[in-house]
């Protein structure tokens, strides 16, 4: 069970994870923050968060709650819910600990947290990053990690619907 233990202890909420900052913050790590769906785990998110997690000690996963997700992506996502994607996630051994936000953006979270390093994918500009300006204001970076070609869950879903209808 202690490895069950140790992926639940990952699923932080904002109270909890702020306790976690502040005894990371004392131990002198660099703390890493990306955020995102990750409606279905896939070798792109892997590649993604290990390529994140290696920016510095700790990585902390916003994960869009089910709500947020809809409005994002559309009626028919998430394909599975908040509980599921942040159990996978917390699974992964470079990941620290994994939050849940509602809100359209990341931002209050960033706010919060003041990570050391703010990372996103190759398809997002540094002036269209949420949180950017906050971060490097505070004395952190941003940093974009370009995107494992040929993997993401839009495609997946695309092949899964055309081969559902064959």
């Amino acid at each position: 069970m202690k490895n069950i233990e140790r992926v639940k202890n990952k699923i932080r909420n904002l109270s909890q994870l702020q306790n976690d900052v502040k005894t990371w913050r004392e131990e002198n790590s660099m703390i890493v923050f990306t955020n995102g769906c990750f409606d279905i785990l896939h070798k792109g998110h892997v590649d993604y968060l290990n390529k994140a997690a290696d920016f510095g000690d700790k990585l902390i996963i916003g994960v869009n709650s089910d709500s947020s997700v809809r409005e994002l992506k559309g009626s028919n996502r998430p394909i599975q819910d908040e509980v599921s994607r942040c159990w996978l996630l917390a699974s992964l051994e470079c990941v620290s600990a994994v939050v849940v936000f509602s809100d359209q953006t990341p931002l209050k979270l960033i706010e919060v947290i003041k990570p050391d390093v703010l990372v996103k994918g190759g398809d997002y500009q540094l002036e269209n990053i949420v949180g950017a300006q906050e971060v490097i204001e505070n004395g952190g970076e941003v940093k974009i990690v370009e995107f494992l070609e040929g993997y993401s869950t839009s495609s997946i879903e695309t092949k899964i619907l055309r081969s559902d209808t064959h």
